[in-house]
């Protein structure tokens, strides 16, 4: 459940008028605050450089500027800031490379306001936000594309993981949330968090993001089906 700490989003977007339409449908929800607007990387970078930001909120097409080569720049000048795509853009290369780059989730602009609402929620929860085939096919990618480096390092890491800690992993692999995990192994929301929490320090991953990919790439959780 989203607590009652207020949201910092950071809106990228070229078009006034769009930034205008979002800022007033998203700050309609009491938990979320525009704390800056963007129309280029230029200004976004500034803004992330000198204010305290939850969500970036990126479109792909900034005019002249590709938002794909502002992605990277954003999660490192930017901290603890995720990324979620809200784009008019189809291309599902450019999608796949968003993922790929770090973005947390995909929302296409047609979809309706409280698709946005739910996005920007589960994304600050460190959740991601785009469909199962989608997460597939760039798994596969990835694991069809990279090698493995420092492999005795990874075995290392991995078998610190407990039996428990294996079957967390494989239900947030899922796409499981913390509740219904608990409800599958039969141990509190609480527990599951702690679990989590020893999980991302014995794998070095900060995100639940990070901990999927780790483990597709590693076994420890099986790849979801492409349709």
């Amino acid at each position: 459940m989203l607590s009652n700490k207020v949201i910092q989003i950071l809106l990228i977007d070229d078009h006034q008028v769009v930034r205008e339409g979002l800022k007033m449908l998203i700050e309609s929800h009491p938990n979320f605050r525009i704390i800056g607007e963007a129309d280029s990387g230029v200004t976004a970078l500034q803004i992330l450089e000198r204010s305290t930001v939850d969500i970036v909120l990126l479109d792909l097409d900034l005019g002249g500027e590709n938002g794909l080569d502002l992605l990277p720049k954003l999660l490192a000048v930017g901290g603890e800031a995720k990324v979620l795509i809200l784009t008019g853009v189809r291309n599902e290369e450019e999608h796949r490379r968003a993922i790929m780059l770090g973005a947390m989730g995909i929302v296409q602009k047609e979809r309706a306001s409280d698709h946005l609402i739910k996005a920007i929620e589960k994304v600050f929860e460190g959740e991601v936000w785009y469909d199962r085939t989608k997460m597939g096919s760039v798994f596969s990618d990835m694991l069809s594309s990279g090698k493995q480096k420092d492999v005795s390092s990874d075995e290392a890491k991995i078998a610190m993981v407990t039996e428990r800690e294996l079957e967390v992993i494989n239900l947030v692999a899922l796409g499981l949330k913390n509740r219904p995990i608990g409800e599958r192994l039969f141990i509190s929301e609480t527990t599951v968090r702690h679990h989590l929490t020893s999980v991302f320090g014995k794998l070095g991953v900060s995100s639940r993001l990070e901990l999927i990919i780790y483990a597709f790439k590693h076994g420890l959780a099986k790849m979801p089906s492409r349709k």
